[in-house]
């Protein structure tokens, strides 16, 4: 399954690139936001009916029910959670204001934002994580997916060891931990939307290597690589990390006091 879905997730991205360069004159922000819809709405019916042929059961971790709120409530978690690391990179001295820049094309940075979002969690928490937590318990799956995720990221420009380990520490726990509490793929999505569109969108960085177009708001790192993130960008940064760090063992106690993380002894036991 998640080769099947890294591959057409591969070729729509292309296709929405390629789109989007074929037809200059349509207004950027609208095309790239419906592009990435109708790639978001593709992934996630080739996921529910890959999910109904092969594992023959009802798709819950993609109920329609509490979706709008998961996503939402995601969001705005994703998206204070960055607002977090760049007030702390303020107080470190490292991050400086220079006014607003209404001349951004956030449309382009919300298509992005979507289309990785919906992607990238479909594969590593719908697919990788959960099948691996149903075999081995969460524990592992948390472990293995995390150190997958960071690896599917350590080719992106700008990538070194440590943006490779800061995406793993941050994204794979964060996202992983918010799976296995909510037992839903709405509010991961909706973490990473909201994580993403504000890094790129609201401050105009680089998104895990890719090129900074310009954001709402004109912000400049000076520093050391270590507190800006270097050229991947402020998610390899101590305050990425230790945001969504805090964040991620919010998710996880929860989840073990809702009795939602599988333990490895329990399910092996339930099986004899």
């Amino acid at each position: 399954m998640a080769a099947i879905l890294i591959a057409v997730y591969i070729g729509l991205q292309f296709l929405r690139l390629g789109v989007m360069r074929l037809w200059p004159q349509a207004p950027a922000d609208a095309l790239a936001i419906v592009a990435a819809l109708l790639l978001a709405a593709a992934m996630l019916a080739l996921y529910a009916r890959m999910v109904r042929r092969f594992e023959r059961r009802p798709v819950g971790e993609l109920a329609a029910e509490g979706a709008a709120a998961r996503v939402l409530g995601g969001a705005a978690i994703g998206a204070s959670l960055f607002v977090l690391v760049y007030a702390a990179l303020a107080l470190l001295g490292v991050a400086r204001w220079h006014g607003l820049d209404a001349s951004t094309h956030l449309g382009t940075a919300l298509g992005a934002s979507l289309a990785a979002a919906v992607g990238e969690e479909l594969v590593f928490r719908g697919v990788v994580f959960r099948l691996l937590e149903d075999s081995f318990g969460t524990t592992v799956a948390l472990i293995a997916s995390a150190g997958l995720f960071g690896l599917a990221h350590a080719g992106n420009p700008g990538a070194t060891w440590t943006s490779t380990v800061a995406i793993m520490l941050e994204a794979g726990a964060l996202l992983g931990l918010a799976y296995a509490w909510s037992r839903s793929l709405w509010l991961p999505i909706g973490l990473h939307f909201g994580w993403n569109f504000t890094e790129g969108g609201v401050f105009g960085v680089a998104v895990s290597g890719g090129p900074a177009h310009g954001g709402l708001l004109r912000v400049s790192l000076e520093g050391r690589d270590l507190l800006t993130g270097g050229a991947f960008g402020p998610e390899a940064s101590v305050a990425a990390v230790g945001a969504s760090l805090a964040a991620a063992a919010v998710f996880g106690v929860a989840a073990v006091r809702a009795g939602r993380w599988q333990w490895l002894r329990r399910r092996m036991r339930y099986a004899g």
